[in-house]
């Protein structure tokens, strides 16, 4: 009983946001949709359809807009301010925060995709990411670091590598990320290679 609670729990989890902003979505469609239709047809007689449409892409980009640079920086900070004021909650936000960052963020760490040979002995290799080339503090100049991600998660690996072992990829990183996270199953083409 414990376990189907706690999976309730987790599908609750993974579909409350999407439901929540799915209906907050429709009520503004629909509230405006019906104010700007009386409005037009109380002053100008006419009735324009797919008026809401239109009318909800120009506010969600309103929203957007105020959202990314008006409200989000001080919310941020003091979220930050909240967050640096415990401990153990401080760092696992900057882990996390820093993951997505990685992937989202306007610094992209995995730009750099790889095919690392794994073992001297064998054929094996691993695709991953260069995330680091600088190990002097490691006394290691002649390698990298190299980020695996595991498929159909974001955890992943973080190696110390030869350089000796790598070989650059002229491909782009979303597709090698896909081809990674999908398990193989998304594979790039010829046509998602780097010109």
């Amino acid at each position: 009983m414990k376990k189907l609670i706690n999976y309730f729990l987790q599908g609750l989890l993974y579909i409350a946001p999407l439901g929540i902003t799915a209906y907050i979505i429709y009520s503004v469609f629909t509230f405006m949709d019906g104010l700007l239709q009386d409005f037009l047809i109380e002053f100008f007689d006419i009735k324009i359809q797919g008026l809401g449409v239109l009318t909800l892409i120009v506010f969600l980009i309103v929203v957007g807009l105020i959202g990314k640079t008006i409200i989000a920086k001080p919310l941020k900070q003091v979220f930050s301010k909240i967050i640096d004021g415990i401990p153990l909650l401080n760092f696992i936000y900057s882990a996390f925060n820093d993951l997505f960052s990685a992937f989202v963020g306007k610094e992209k760490k995995f730009s750099k995709p790889v095919l690392v040979k794994v073992n001297l002995n064998s054929d094996l290799e691993k695709l991953g990411f260069i995330t680091e080339e600088n190990l002097a503090f490691l006394d290691a100049t002649d390698k990298v670091a190299v980020y695996f991600p595991h498929s159909y998660n974001f955890s992943g690996e973080l190696f110390i590598v030869p350089k000796a072992n790598i070989k650059s990829l002229d491909a782009k990183s979303s597709e090698v990320m896909k081809f990674i996270v999908s398990a193989g199953l998304m594979g790039w083409s010829k046509t998602d290679l780097q010109d």
